[in-house]
């Protein structure tokens, strides 16, 4: 139970992206974490069941101290320098057998590339530059993508352009094809590290600066270049991080406002379907229902089907992304979505929901595997969720079915 001052700091935390820091009754620093909101985020601690590592740091926090960021990638930054400068006790015990990742600066090539690389491999990497430790290798990615829209590099072993399509969309900027000078070239790669060392309103100074100055020698083409980016850095949409690491259950209420659920339904092969539902807000949103006739997988394979019916409709980039994707199966399901996601390059949250073996509740699979009983009323709307799509499924199923015996 928090102490009654620890009580109105929960109370008063703000709704804004940031790192938190929790202190013992020593006022000594024992954890750091990140978040997309800070009050939804620390105040998940004090409320719900926990694993026994996060039990035991919370039985020992009797302080905290937050500090807001413009943006998440910002909070992810400013987490990873933290860690490494206070070396938390909670935080270095985190990963247990797991390495801790780190971006990492070839600086002893022509043309540096910025790789992502486990603290197992960097002693391969002598004398290089590198920025950590990090947690999430997936986030770490999602990052560098965000960075590299605005600052682009060349990320290839291959000292070449040919066939490349980083550098047919923009994200390398062709140094092997004489687009880029190395001067300008390793000025990108600088404006990177300044980024990964936390320095990202220094870094818009200075090129604020650099931009007038171009301006007053009527170099605008040049200011203008510069100008956007400084836009692009000062409105980064870094959605894509926003609570992947956050996905514990009953932390924060509408954190996933679209929930799309996905069920398989066939006779032994045959006549095979899935469904899509859509929950806007812990409501069905009807018109947003899709079905899927199964063209590619045949004979009984529910984990293929399942994969194509999910392949396809990620091809829709049109249709909102989900915040969290519920899947009508056990592990195996979770597993061959999991791999597609990680393929198709879209860390969706995703959920595979079984009944439990009691059959009067629910399993929930995660991404990590961990099987979760979840609180009363996150379990009731994503049990809606899944008996939505089974039925949406069925009922498509039995409507081919019937139209296909009519017929003969």
């Amino acid at each position: 139970m928090p102490t009654k001052n620890l009580a109105q700091k929960l109370r008063n935390l703000p709704e804004a992206p940031g790192v938190y820091f929790f202190y013992d009754e020593k006022k000594e620093l024992i954890y750091i974490g990140k978040a997309t909101s800070l009050k939804n985020r620390v105040r998940s601690y004090f409320s719900g069941a926990h694993d026994n590592k996060t039990e035991r740091l919370v039985l020992e926090i009797t302080d905290l101290k937050f500090t807001k960021t413009p943006t998440v990638l910002e909070a992810l930054i400013l987490e990873s320098n933290l860690i490494k400068k206070n070396q938390p006790k909670y935080n270095i015990k985190a990963k247990d057998d797991k390495s801790f990742s780190y971006f990492l600066i070839t600086k002893n090539e022509h043309f540096p590339r910025i790789l992502i690389v486990r603290q197992t491999d960097l002693s391969k990497y002598p004398g290089m530059a590198n920025y950590g430790p990090y947690t999430s290798k997936r986030q770490m990615e999602t990052a560098l993508k965000i960075i590299r829209k605005i600052f682009p590099f060349h990320s290839r072993k291959e000292q070449t352009e040919k066939g490349c399509l980083d550098f047919q969309i923009g994200l390398c900027p062709g140094p092997y094809a004489n687009k880029i000078s190395r001067k300008e070239y390793l000025k990108n790669i600088s404006q990177i590290e300044s980024i990964l060392k936390g320095k990202k309103a220094l870094l818009v100074k200075k090129m604020q600066k650099e931009m007038q100055n171009l301006s007053k020698e009527k170099k605008y083409e040049e200011a203008g270049i510069i100008r956007d980016k400084i836009f692009a850095l000062e409105h980064i949409r870094d959605v894509a991080l926003i609570s992947k690491d956050e996905f514990s259950w009953p932390n924060e209420k509408n954190t996933f406002q679209r929930i799309e659920g996905y069920d398989i339904s066939n006779l032994n092969g045959e006549y095979s379907v899935g469904s899509m539902v859509v929950f806007l807000n812990g409501k069905p949103d009807v018109k947003s229902y899709r079905r899927f006739k199964i063209r590619r997988v045949e004979g009984v394979d529910d984990f293929g089907m399942m994969k194509e019916v999910l392949a396809r409709r990620l091809k829709h980039k049109e249709w909102p992304t989900p915040d969290l994707i519920v899947l009508d199966g056990g592990i195996g399901h979770l597993n061959k979505i999991e791999a597609l996601l990680k393929k198709l390059k879209r860390p969706i949250p995703l959920l595979a929901v079984s009944k439990g073996p009691k059959r009067n509740k629910l399993d929930f699979h995660t991404r990590n595997q961990t099987v979760i009983q979840s609180k009363e009323e996150i379990e009731s709307t994503i049990e809606k969720v899944r008996n939505e799509a089974h039925r949406f499924a069925i009922d498509y199923h039995k409507r081919l079915r019937n139209k296909n015996w009519i017929s003969n």
